[in-house]
């Protein structure tokens, strides 16, 4: 039976936790669920929460996450949701994927949020089907697996499989299940009780910058945004920018002076620069290759200006940040 298919019936989900995953990404699907069983006044859906290795998960922010059961191959149900984050090779160990695969057959509708899609990838579940990540990790993931078609959307559901680009689309993807099985009127409500009233389907794409309230303010700020974004490996020239938006460079200066209280140039080097300051911490790439994925012309270039940014070269801050995760 077809999950999206609208019905009265209430779905069993199992949620697989790891340490070092999201609360967000957690929070985003189990209140969801929360206020809907709120709302509905009958348990539309009926969850238990399990982690890879039995014992407590303890989140990016400290919080620690008790399963409510052990983690066996007798586990079945309707929706199994793999909530994942970093290092989840660790996490989610070759044991635990055995353990994984002899589930699959035992629900309906898997589910990977975040770094979730890495493990459904690990386990063979997501070849020549399409798939997203958190967008940090798109171009990374696509290499890792080149036979899943990875797109840049919110969510995708292909089949009996969903991804999920972290906690704001998996937000998006409970509510598209509210809406397909229980109806919009449940889901404007449950959108409702969180007041989330900005709502994005699946194919809407993940972007680099949350732009919010700027991009109501003034869109040609938040368009000259997502064209630097779109452009951090081989950066456009500010001249190049404006004339995407039909503007002037005069004027996108002033735009982005008035709105953001920097130069446009400015502002693309701190795109750039955060975006080379997360490869150094969350990725093992070589930093001449970092320098290479944030568009700078060599790494003296790259450890000049990341030095002005963040007081120390790439790879000192990279060993000050693995040393600091040390207990």
């Amino acid at each position: 039976m077809n999950l999206f298919a609208r019905s009265t019936q209430p779905l069993k989900i199992a949620l697989i936790v790891s340490s070092e995953a999201s609360l967000m990404c957690l929070a985003c699907v189990l209140d969801v669920m929360r206020g809907a069983n709120r709302l509905a006044q009958t348990k539309l859906f009926d969850w238990q929460i399990y982690t890879p290795n039995n014992q407590a998960a303890l989140l990016t922010c400290g919080l620690s996450i008790q399963p409510d059961a052990a983690l066996t191959a007798q586990a079945q149900g309707d929706v199994l949701l793999i909530i994942a984050g970093f290092n989840n090779e660790q996490h989610y160990d070759k044991t635990v994927l055995r353990l994984l695969n002899k589930l699959v057959a035992r629900f309906r509708l898997l589910g990977g949020i975040e770094a979730g899609s890495w493990v459904l990838a690990r386990m063979g579940l997501l070849a020549n089907k399409q798939a997203t990540t958190h967008w940090e990790d798109l171009e990374d993931f696509a290499l890792r697996y080149p036979t899943v078609q990875v797109i840049p959307h919110r969510y995708v559901v292909a089949g009996n499989v969903f991804t999920t680009g972290g906690a704001s689309p998996s937000f998006d993807f409970m509510l598209h299940l509210i809406r397909c099985r229980y109806g919009q009127q449940l889901a404007i409500e449950v959108a409702s009780i969180f007041i989330y009233d900005t709502v994005h389907t699946g194919h809407d794409a993940q972007p680099l910058v949350s732009l919010g309230l700027l991009a109501q303010q003034e869109p040609r700020v938040a368009k000259a945004i997502r064209v630097m974004g779109e452009h951090l490996d081989d950066p456009l020239s500010i001249g190049q920018v404006a004339e995407q938006l039909s503007l002037s460079q005069r004027m996108l200066e002033y735009l982005f002076r008035e709105h953001l209280r920097c130069s446009p140039a400015q502002y693309y080097l701190h795109l750039r620069l955060q975006s080379a300051r997360r490869l150094v911490t969350d990725t093992h790439l070589p930093i001449q290759d970092i320098a290479v994925r944030t568009g700078f012309s060599s790494l003296a270039s790259l450890s000049r200006c990341f030095r002005e940014a963040y007081q120390f070269s790439p790879a000192h801050y990279r060993r000050r940040f693995r040393q600091e995760l040390k207990p």
